[in-house]
């Protein structure tokens, strides 16, 4: 879970950061940066919560 949470605090340390220079510049290459970051962040979470599925149900067998 540790690492969960490092990989949570990375992402929103780097989202944070790219619309903050998004904001500072008005360059669009930061938005996009940061869409990409957050659709990524979001496969890594679905990702992990399957892999939390599929411990439950072979737990459970």
């Amino acid at each position: 879970m540790l690492l969960v949470r490092i990989i949570g605090l990375l992402t929103a340390i780097a989202l944070g950061t790219s619309v903050l220079l998004w904001l500072m510049t008005g360059e669009r290459k930061w938005l996009t940066l940061a869409w990409r970051i957050f659709r990524v962040a979001v496969f890594v979470v679905l990702l992990i919560l399957l892999l939390f599925l599929g411990e439950r149900l072979l737990q459970g067998l």
